[in-house]
């Protein structure tokens, strides 16, 4: 019997362009002075990383696949298929690496190899959304001579950096949005960004020792933290008429519409200058999940929402209010392919009163204090409005605090 156990260790979350480090054990766990301990044997093991795309059939119509479904592992089979027995397709994978071949363990022996990878910076980010998914994996085989190939499959996440800063949201009817003048273009990947040659101005942290080897994943790492904090630094005042066909209910104030997953979103209303009386209010942040027209099931089908946090508030009589709406780290960022899109919102749904909302005065007698009650029925109309925002990665550090992947996997064989 030997134990497998590989372990990343940094965490489970990385940028694309990064370098992944595994350090894999394979242990005899059997000590010298058991009476069953014997040397053990494994013919090789190797490992790769790959990506793989589930669907909705429901949802996507995808054109057929060449490749051929592995979905039984042979018991004399010696090719190493990381994704056999997988649901879905590979679209993304990196060639395998050869750990060890012939590799003998004693009894209470034990034996590291490490494993390093740059993930593909031309990859799509993880995600498991209403039609699509993107799940990444390393896969660890190994087998004994005559057994069937074993597998170790360590999940985990990637975020990529992409896109541009949000521009000028579409003028929605009966809303006056202003238009930001600056826009803060985002590299792709970071693979191939030139570091300055002076180390004085380089990013690095002080206080660590790091290996020659290891100063440019942990630069990567710190330009995209660098890069994500101008991004979503960059404060501006954006102010929106709220308004129906009868006129205006109120203002809404944001300061930016660039976050950073782990941000929260705040906003402010004034209806203190408002025309029609606001009944009530709620504020809604949604992911929209659209699928490209050429791949869509049926035409024209709609779009699929998903709502990560919601604010509703009462606010009859109220001038001022707020809300604050947190994005989730374990979300994903805002991301285009082919085939998927991903876009953050803001959904806002009002109720306006259809007429003068007075105050309605209740007097029981003389001697009787004066009573304030609300009026028992009115005429309400209702509208919505959708404010696009930008939400993009954060330090992969963070969000490995909240990943539901474990940083060390294993198996027996």
């Amino acid at each position: 019997m030997i134990e497998v156990l590989a372990k990343l260790g940094r965490g489970p979350v990385f940028l694309a362009g990064e370098v992944l480090e595994c350090v894999i054990t394979f242990t005899n766990p059997l000590s010298a002075s058991s009476t069953s301990a014997s040397s053990e044997m494994l013919a090789w093991a190797s490992a790769q990383i790959h990506c793989q795309f589930h669907t909705s059939e429901n949802r996507v119509a995808l054109p057929p696949s060449d490749g051929s479904k592995h979905d039984v592992q042979a018991e004399n089979e010696t090719v190493f298929v990381p994704n056999r027995g997988e649901r879905g397709q590979c679209i993304l994978s990196t060639p395998p690496k050869i750990l060890f071949c012939d590799l003998r363990l004693d009894p209470g022996e034990s034996k590291s190899y490490s494993y390093c990878e740059t993930l593909p910076i031309d990859g799509p980010p993880s995600f498991r959304g209403q039609s699509v998914k993107y799940v990444y994996k390393l896969t660890i085989g190994c087998q004994r001579v005559n057994s069937p190939i074993k597998l170790l499959r360590v999940p985990f996440r990637v975020l990529v950096l992409q896109g541009k800063a949000a521009g000028c949201p579409p003028l929605q009817t009966g809303l006056a949005a202003p238009c930001p003048t600056d826009a803060l273009a985002l590299c792709p990947g970071l693979k191939d960004y030139q570091f300055p040659q002076d180390e004085a101005v380089a990013p690095s942290n002080p206080f660590l020792e790091e290996e020659e080897g290891l100063k440019k994943d942990s630069r990567l790492a710190d330009l995209a933290t660098e890069l994500l904090m101008v991004a979503t630094s960059r404060r501006s005042l954006h102010l929106y008429n709220i308004s129906n066909t009868r006129g205006k209910v109120g203002t809404f104030c944001i300061f930016k519409t660039v976050y950073k997953i782990g941000e929260d979103v705040i906003g402010t209303f004034n209806f203190s200058e408002g025309d029609i009386p606001c009944l009530q209010f709620s504020v809604s942040l949604q992911t929209e999940e659209s699928i490209q027209e050429e791949f869509q099931r049926r035409r024209g089908q709609p779009v699929s929402y998903t709502t990560h946090a919601r604010h509703q508030e009462a606010c009859l009589h109220t001038a001022q209010s707020s809300f604050s709406l947190p994005i989730p780290l374990s979300s994903t960022p805002g991301f285009t392919t082919n085939i998927v899109s991903l876009k953050w919102r803001l959904h806002f749904e009002f109720v306006t009163s259809g007429e003068s909302v007075g105050t309605c005065l209740v007097r029981g007698s003389q001697s009787e204090a004066i009573t304030w009650t609300g009026v028992e029925q009115m005429e309400v109309d209702t509208f919505s409005w959708d404010l696009p925002i930008k939400v993009l990665p954060t330090n992969p550090i963070l969000a490995s605090y909240v990943s539901q992947f474990s940083n060390t996997n294993s198996i027996t064989i």
